[in-house]
């Protein structure tokens, strides 16, 4: 049994349909696999159609947080709850489309020899949809500026379409994890490497949101810049 994580801020426009392509992966693919919506109080309404979505499905579940804390301690709550159902493995996913549902069936064939699957972007086969050349330097820079300072092999550090073997988290001691925003993605990534956990990448087609406003930003990547040389120093 598998579990997604999905964290949600103002994603009404996205949620319900997101919800409907994950569950027809599950039926076509004969998946046992089941949601986690983490809702940080979103003012659109996000977490009351979560909600409506739960009560008609026996596969989703909402967590509803009082206020936006960051993307980090919204996966940490998920976490925490798919590993009391027992879910072997778990993914985060954004629900804006930008992570297609379709890729679900991969990640669990790549696990199968790996601790942590990541989509990837920049990999053979990967590669990015309706980005501007100013957000795709932003996007690309900040994975190659932390790959080397860490200096780890991982080409898409800032991705954060993932799946983890659930002794992963399990082991990782998600209390002391610090990132709030994306550079949770890098911190995730780096302690899982650092324990000697098998990461493995997969290419994936990622498609900016059709619907909605983009969370991503330059300041986001810039906030993340200190936190690569605390993870490298052993500060963090």
């Amino acid at each position: 049994m598998f579990t997604v994580i999905l964290p949600t801020y103002n994603e009404r426009e996205n949620l319900a349909q997101f919800v409907s392509a994950l569950n027809e992966v599950f039926r076509s693919k004969d998946l046992d696999g089941r949601i986690i919506v983490v809702d940080d109080n979103s003012p659109d309404g996000t977490g009351g159609l979560a909600d409506e979505l739960a009560g008609s499905s026996g596969r989703l579940s909402v967590i509803h947080r009082p206020q936006k804390q960051g993307i980090g301690p919204a996966y940490v709550a998920g976490f925490r709850a798919a590993l009391k159902t027992g879910a072997s493995y778990i993914f985060e996913m954004d629900c804006d489309f930008s992570h297609n549902p379709a890729y679900v069936p991969d990640f669990l064939e790549a696990i199968r020899d790996a601790d942590l699957v990541l989509g990837s972007r920049y990999v053979a086969g990967g590669r990015v949809e309706n980005w501007g050349m100013g957000r795709r330097m932003i996007s690309q820079g900040g994975s190659l500026y932390a790959r080397t300072i860490l200096g780890v092999g991982v080409h898409d550090l800032t991705g954060g379409f993932k799946c983890f073997r659930r002794e992963v988290l399990e082991t990782l001691d998600l209390e002391n994890v610090s990132s709030l925003g994306y550079g949770f993605q890098i911190e995730m990534t780096y302690r899982a490497i650092r324990l000697g956990f098998r990461v493995k990448e997969i290419p994936i087609t990622f498609t900016d949101r059709q619907l909605g406003q983009s969370k991503m930003s330059k300041r986001i990547f810039l906030e993340a810049a200190p936190l690569v040389w605390k993870l490298r120093f052993g500060r963090i």
